[in-house]
């Protein structure tokens, strides 16, 4: 009897065995399906809520809270500090992926970008962050403005010395032209007054009287032929 009750006994043993290995995963499995504990590894700084977290590993979960699924708090990677407790509000996506998603906030250049919303694989509902102006603005003025580069004004090119100029060659003086001598001027040969002929005291007697008689008689005779003509007319 008691060696047919050992099989028995034994089988009970295992099957108890396997049932509390089996009950010692379930809580993790639904611990992180409820807390949503993610593990974040973040190689530079980033603003979660009003912190400013260094660059290095995280956990970030939900609060234990039926109440409120919107408070998210940030531990260290042993979960021995926390690092930051954020109240968040709801963000809903159209399309769920399988892996942890963050969005950013833009912030100035110099600042550490700020976490806007965080979702968990699979899941349409996330949580989203308000912009941490006040962090922002702090961080932005602790910033040094950026030097203003100003290139070096190139270095003056030496100037080039002018050419040598050549000497001027004394000219030689020019030659005077020789006066003009001046020549004689021939003496004007004086020109011989023309004599004058004493005019004639009385006519010469050149020839006789007898034309002078003939064209009286002519005259004569061709006034007695007008009278006659005249007379006859009257």
């Amino acid at each position: 009897m008691q060696h047919s009750l050992r099989p028995f006994y034994i089988g009970a043993l295992a099957v108890i065995g396997l049932a509390l290995i089996g009950t010692s995963f379930v809580p993790r499995v639904k611990a992180d399906e409820w807390d949503k504990m993610t593990v974040v590894t973040v190689n530079e700084p980033i603003i979660a809520g009003n912190k400013v977290l260094p660059a290095g590993t995280y956990v970030w979960k939900l609060l234990d809270s039926q109440s409120d699924r919107h408070i998210v708090q940030i531990f260290d990677k042993d979960q021995t500090h926390l690092e930051e407790t954020i109240l968040a509000i709801p963000n809903y996506r159209l399309q769920p992926t399988g892996h942890t998603r963050f969005a950013f906030w833009e912030t100035p250049a110099g600042v550490p970008k700020a976490v806007r919303a965080w979702f968990y694989p699979g899941d349409n509902f996330g949580q989203e962050f308000a912009y941490p102006k006040k962090l922002v603005a702090q961080l932005a003025a602790a910033v040094p403005a950026p030097a203003v580069y100003h290139e070096p004004a190139p270095a003056p090119q030496p100037e080039a010395a002018p050419a040598p100029q050549p000497e001027a060659q004394p000219q030689p003086e020019p030659t005077p032209a020789p006066a003009p001598v001046a020549q004689p001027q021939p003496e004007p040969t004086p020109t011989p007054a023309p004599v004058q002929q004493p005019a004639p005291q009385t006519l010469p007697h050149t020839a006789s009287q007898s034309p002078l008689i003939a064209l009286l008689g002519l005259a004569s005779l061709s006034l007695a032929g007008l009278m006659t003509l005249a007379t006859k007319r009257s």
